[in-house]
């Protein structure tokens, strides 16, 4: 079971790494391996927190969960990979309603949309690969 549970981590990490990866190379140019590690660890955390609720809470307060993690997760590894290593992997110091530089309303936004698409594909995987419980969402 800890072995299953294991491989389950590691390749929703590994998907989501990959997936945050390609989705900043394709928008921006390029992107940071830190992004991949911050997006991997995203996409274990929106399956995690269905297989905690099974898949029963609303769908918006599933992605609410997830936003306010994503978010959160993207200013401290902003600040840890931005002020404390000067790696200069982004900066928000231009966009409305930023913190720091580290994370803004408008980015935010844009994730909670991520968070939809990491919540539906990391649920059916779940559901298809490792024989979880099929989600049944609901919006209220």
């Amino acid at each position: 079971m800890v072995m299953k549970r294991l491989s389950e981590y590691l390749f929703f990490w590994t998907l989501g790494g990959t997936l945050y990866y390609s989705f900043e190379m394709i928008f921006r140019g390029f992107s940071h391996w830190s992004m991949f590690m911050l997006g991997g660890f995203c996409l274990v955390f929106c399956i995690q927190q269905g297989i905690w609720t099974g898949w029963d809470s609303p769908l918006w307060l599933q992605v609410l969960w997830c936003s306010v993690f994503v978010t959160t997760g993207e200013f401290i590894t902003g600040i840890l990979v931005n002020k404390v290593m000067h790696w200069h992997v982004w900066d928000y110091s231009d966009q409305p309603f930023q913190l720091m530089g580290q994370i803004c309303i408008p980015f935010a936004v844009l994730f909670s949309g991520l968070c939809v698409v990491g919540i539906f594909l990391g649920s059916y995987l779940m559901h298809f690969l490792y024989g979880e419980k099929i989600p049944h969402f609901h919006v209220l």
